[in-house]
């Protein structure tokens, strides 16, 4: 008999698979199958949890309110008559409960914008964090966790907390940290924060292995190392290229075909340079899906008015696009031209929406331009001259501040409350979206910048010493959104990776 060995089951037992029993040699043989064969014991009900999370009804939101005026009014006289506030009446404030199987409330949390009735910049509190007496164990801390998830999936960069000191321990074991002392009605708290790594990690995976990668490489030649094209030696000419991921080729060819134009126009733009033709290289599992791509890339030639002068094909294999871009000028902008004192302006088109299957991903501001208003947006860097510039791409707002920031040899801060965003879109995914055509510069704070058509510009941020990226609240506070350099590819004053 051959017997394969596939785990284990609920009993414990190793999973064995085997012939007919009938087919065995002897009695023994066949009690030894039918003795361990068992799986799973399917008399045995699966264990069902003690409680669930979930986002608070009417109904929830009423006993959440009655279990804090327990606790926070009449048992520890926090307040006095009552504990609600604007927040209670904010129709962004969530309040997350946990129930038990019979429906009851066993606890809650209350979460939402640091400012009731204010704009929206990312920055949100958790509050009236509360237990019902008798309460399973784990409940409270099931409830900061869910709160943390909720915040960060509604686009927050920051989430804070004001918790009693008898309770700090519990908030670090689940990852907070303290900023800070704070006196709540006379009693101890302790100001947490949430570490939110949304932004370092985009970073990290999209261009963090640069450095390693492209060691030994001399990259643009002097002074354009981390640029988004390369001058060519001895000419006035820029180059530019960049590949579509192979995923959204495969889910969206016309999307990927128009965003192969578009990618590398803004690193034309970016340098201050003017198209002059492309380069497409695709690749399909057939000649119709190939056609998809190519109109794509066909409606955005024509709507930019750049000819695509040849390229590649290849049928019978996976989904691929990558399009090479050439320009012209005689003035590149680096992106390396920056120094610390120089304010940081963000030029961006918020017209448009979230493309349809990308939603928070990437913002679609080009399919509904006129070919004035593109090469309005993408001309702006060549009019404006500034000392250093970079298109906003994969990494993102801040990632590419970091790597302007880096190729300048310095560090930056961008003061979220400034950015010029979409009504659309929350400040998370605005800070790590594909923005369709967008620009960071960098120049002195009293340089004129050129008007960019229906694009939005607004000083933002600024260089300073050191390196990374840090985000400065309404408050004044700073709070770090990238530790250090982005791609390890130094600043651009080396002349080489």
């Amino acid at each position: 008999m051959q017997r394969v060995a596939g785990g284990r089951g609920m009993t414990g037992e190793v999973l064995l698979v085997g012939t007919d029993p009938l087919a065995m040699g002897s009695a023994a043989d066949t009690a030894w199958l039918v003795r361990n064969v068992l799986l799973v014991d399917h008399r045995v009900p699966p264990d069902v949890p003690a409680w669930r999370i979930e986002e608070a009804d009417g109904a929830g939101c009423r006993a959440h309110a009655a279990l804090r005026h327990r606790a926070f009014v009449a048992e520890q006289g926090l307040f006095a008559g009552t504990d609600r506030d604007a927040a209670d009446d904010d129709p962004r404030t969530r309040v997350l409960v946990a129930r038990a199987v019979g429906g009851a409330v066993l606890g809650g949390v209350r979460l939402g914008p640091v400012d009731p009735g204010g704009p929206d910049v990312g920055w949100w509190t958790g509050s009236r964090l509360v237990a019902a007496p008798g309460a399973p164990r784990g409940v409270g801390p099931a409830l900061v966790r869910a709160a943390c998830a909720t915040a960060e999936a509604a686009g927050t960069l920051r989430f804070d907390a004001t918790v009693q000191d008898r309770y700090e321990r519990m908030f670090t074991r689940l990852g907070w940290s303290r900023t800070g002392a704070a006196v709540v009605s006379g009693r101890p708290h302790a100001a947490m924060t949430w570490p939110v790594g949304r932004l370092a990690a985009l970073a990290r995976i999209t261009k963090g292995p640069l450095g390693g990668l492209l060691a030994g490489m001399h990259l643009g030649g002097a002074g354009f190392v981390g640029d988004d094209g390369a001058p060519v030696p001895g000419t006035d000419v820029v180059a530019a290229c960049d590949a579509i991921l192979p995923s959204m080729v495969e889910r969206d060819p016309e999307w990927a075909g128009w965003c192969g134009v578009l990618v590398n126009v803004n690193d034309l733009s970016a340098m201050g340079a003017a198209p002059l033709g492309l380069l497409d290289a695709v690749a399909g599992r057939d000649a119709s899906f190939i056609a998809r791509v190519l109109a794509g890339l066909r409606s955005a030639s024509t709507a930019w008015g750049v000819p695509v002068l040849g390229g590649h094909t290849q049928l019978g294999v996976p989904a691929a696009l990558s399009v090479t871009a050439l320009g012209r000028t005689d003035r590149p902008v680096p992106a390396g031209g920056g120094r610390p004192g120089h304010a940081v302006r963000l030029t961006a088109d918020l017209g448009g929406g979230w493309r349809r299957g990308h939603t928070g991903r990437q913002w679609d501001s080009t399919t509904g331009r006129t070919t004035e208003e593109l090469r309005l947006i993408g001309s702006a860097v060549a009019r404006t001259a500034p000392a250093a510039a970079k298109d906003v791409s994969m990494a993102g707002l801040v990632g590419t501040l970091g790597m302007l920031a880096e190729a300048c040899g310095c560090g930056a801060v961008l003061d979220v409350a400034a950015v010029p965003r979409p009504v659309a879109a929350t400040v998370g995914d605005w800070f790590t979206c594909f923005p369709g055509s967008a620009f960071l510069t960098a120049d002195a704070p009293d340089r004129a910048v050129a008007p960019a058509g229906p694009a939005t510009t607004a000083a933002c941020g600024e260089l300073v010493p050191g390196s990374g990226v840090a985000l400065r609240w309404p408050d004044g506070s700073l709070t770090p959104a990238l530790p250090g350099p982005v791609t390890g590819l130094g600043p651009a004053t080396g002349g080489s990776a």
